[in-house]
């Protein structure tokens, strides 16, 4: 593994790192990475198509699926050219600022892909627990202000972050453990003090997806006490139905990001390539997973998607 023992300001290059120890598997290994990328991109891709073209899709549920499937594809594109360049050339080489730019995107996706869930949360909220008033709370206008939020939010919890980092001095082994950078990756190879770095970074995860995970507890803490109160049995079931996407998205999400967290912070001895599964898994599954499940449980994408294809439905 190249290392360097000098002392930089910024060093010339990080090295990613594969599978470690199946190196020589690398062309079969990227066979399914290749799947897995080519799933995520065509199906949210597929998602934005049929919610812009399909008039009868223009809903606030449906334009913040939109807005989830924006940012499963911003992932993707956030690491698939590393991925792939490590498993099908072998260059492991990334520059400090190319590294720099893509934390940004990884960490801005997932803080806008966060608060997404959230707001979808809010929407099953208003859908279920004031359904009368739905329309006139979710206007349009108030959708587009809440996309710039997301947007503005994302980037003003990262930018100081990534600023905090690039005063840090790098002298220990420039070799990173995923196949992209990773904030907490990156600072571990610091020789500075790294405790703002750490403090900071920890506040925004809590102000961001840990805020947002609680405010989604709460938001479906009221939706069940809503349903509960509904006297109609076949009517719970439709209101609960609402909401199982959403609820599986949020746990797609939320799992691989804690289990990397905890990896990072209570695994340090376990093999190394039990971080880079635990990395992998929390970048693709999401992306991969959402638009089928989606389309399988949403009867109205269902059909936006076989009339695009014009195929009819059974």
């Amino acid at each position: 593994m190249p290392s360097f023992n000098q002392s930089t300001a910024h060093p010339i290059v990080f090295f990613l790192t594969g599978i470690p120890g199946l190196e020589t598997s690398q062309a079969w290994i990227s066979i399914p990475f290749c799947c897995l990328y080519a799933i995520a991109i065509s199906g949210n891709s597929m998602i934005l198509f049929v919610i812009i073209t399909e008039s009868s899709l223009h809903e606030p549920m449906y334009y913040f699926l939109s807005m989830l499937s924006f940012t499963d594809l911003g992932l993707c594109f956030s690491t698939v050219v590393t991925v792939l360049g490590i498993f099908w050339f072998n260059v492991r080489e990334i520059s400090f600022d190319a590294c720099i730019g893509q934390m940004f995107f990884i960490h801005g996706f997932t803080f806008m892909e966060s608060s997404v869930l959230l707001v979808m949360a809010f929407d099953r909220f208003i859908a279920i627990c004031n359904p009368l008033r739905y329309a006139m709370i979710l206007t349009n206008s108030r959708i587009i202000a809440v996309g710039f939020a997301i947007v503005i939010r994302g980037t003003a919890a990262l930018v100081p972050l990534l600023l905090l980092l690039k005063r840090l001095s790098f002298c220990r082994s420039h070799v990173l453990h995923h196949s992209y950078c990773f904030h907490p990756d990156v600072m571990k190879l610091s020789c500075s003090d790294t405790k703002i770095n750490s403090a900071f970074g920890l506040v925004t995860v809590i102000s961001t997806a840990g805020l947002d995970s609680v405010l989604i507890l709460l938001s479906y803490v009221l939706i069940i006490h809503s349903v509960l109160c509904i006297a109609s049995k076949e009517e719970r079931k439709k209101a609960f139905g609402t909401c199982v996407s959403h609820l599986s998205a949020v746990a797609i999400f939320y799992i691989p990001m804690i289990s990397l967290s905890l990896v990072h912070r209570f695994a340090k001895h376990a093999p190394p390539f039990v971080h880079t599964l635990v990395a992998n898994v929390y970048l693709l599954i999401p992306p991969v997973m959402n638009p089928i499940i989606y389309s399988v449980k949403t009867k109205q994408i269902r059909k936006a998607m076989f009339k695009a294809f014009f195929i009819k439905p059974s």
